[in-house]
């Protein structure tokens, strides 16, 4: 009997609109059944890319949630670690992972190149942006910053 697919949403911070020359800071995912089901979840601050700067209109950003971006800085993980940790965290999920991204925001470019570049492969069977898959999963949970849970944070 085949698994059930698992539908993975994912919430992170980031110091500009690319990856490489900004870096990821924080990433916070949830795995759901397709009955919106909580499975498991991962959290894991990132260390920034050597060379890599801070974008101003994130710079400005930041500035204005210092607790936040502390909060990101805490104990973060080597890029090649963090991203080995998230795809052995997909990989153990109890079926086939789909990727729910949303079109217009920078997780899946941010995700993709970071897994690509320090673990070697993409653990999603597929990825799905389709915005009725996005609307009936949970909101993602997890988030360590502060803003986050209060509601008040946002991508910079």
């Amino acid at each position: 009997m085949p698994h059930e697919n698992v539908y993975v949403s994912n919430h992170i911070h980031v110091e500009g609109p690319i990856p490489g020359p900004y870096s990821l800071l924080t990433v916070a995912s949830a795995a759901h059944r397709a009955d919106g089901t909580l499975v498991s979840t991962f959290t894991v601050n990132v260390r920034e890319l050597p060379g890599a700067t801070i974008h101003p209109i994130a710079l400005r950003s930041w500035r204005g949630r210092a607790d936040d971006w502390l909060t990101t800085r805490r104990a973060p993980r080597p890029p090649a670690a963090a991203t080995s940790a998230y795809v052995r965290w997909v990989d153990a999920l109890p079926g086939p992972a789909i990727f729910v991204a949303d079109p217009e925001a920078q997780d899946h470019v941010f995700l993709y190149w970071y897994v690509q570049r320090f673990a070697g492969h993409w653990p999603f069977v597929a990825t799905s942006t389709d915005p009725q898959v996005r609307d009936a999963l949970p909101a993602v949970t997890g988030c360590p910053l502060p803003g986050c849970r209060d509601g008040v944070a946002r991508t910079a």
